[in-house]
C-alpha cells in the first residue's frame, strides 16, 4: 500500500444532520487533489450511500452510536473507511436491484451503486459493526 500524505479521522453521531457534513469534506479533498468533475460526483454518491447506510441501517439512527470516517489520500488514490456500530449484515443476502422483482423496492440499491461508481469497495461486516472500505483512484496509472 502506498504511503499516504493526507490522513483524517472524523467521528459523527448517527443522526440525519450528520449526513450534510460529507459533501464539504469531499470538496476539501477536491481542492487538495486533482479529481475530475464527473468522477468526483461518482465518489460523492458512493460515499454518501456508504455513510447513509451506516447511519440508517447499521446504527438505526441511534444518536448514541457513532460512525467513524477514516480518510487516507495520496496523489494516486483515496481510501475511505466508513465504520458503524451496528450488528453487521449478511452481504450475500443483498438482492440484485436489477432483478425485475426488485425494481420497485424503495431500498436495496446502495451497495450496487457503491460498487458501480468507484474503483473498489470492500465490506467487512461483524457483530460489532460494519466497515466499508472505498477505493478511488486519482490517476489512470
Amino acid at each position: 500500500m502506498e504511503d499516504y500524505n493526507f490522513c483524517k479521522v472524523v467521528i459523527f453521531r448517527s443522526e440525519k444532520a450528520s449526513m450534510t457534513k460529507i459533501e464539504p469534506l469531499l470538496y476539501d479533498l477536491k481542492k487538495r487533489y486533482t479529481i475530475p468533475e464527473d468522477r468526483f460526483y461518482n465518489l460523492l454518491i458512493a460515499l454518501t450511500e456508504a455513510f447513509n447506510n451506516a447511519i440508517i441501517h447499521g446504527n438505526k439512527l441511534n444518536p448514541e452510536k457513532i460512525v467513524e470516517l477514516e480518510i487516507h489520500c495520496n496523489n494516486y488514490e483515496l481510501r475511505i473507511r466508513v465504520k458503524d456500530e451496528g450488528e453487521g449484515f449478511d452481504l450475500s443476502a443483498i438482492e440484485d436491484p436489477r432483478n425485475p422483482e426488485n425494481l420497485l423496492k424503495e431500498s436495496g440499491r446502495g451497495i450496487f451503486l457503491i460498487r458501480s461508481l468507484i474503483d473498489g469497495a470492500n465490506f467487512y461486516p461483524s457483530n460489532d459493526g460494519t466497515t466499508i472500505e472505498l477505493l478511488f483512484k486519482l490517476t489512470n496509472g
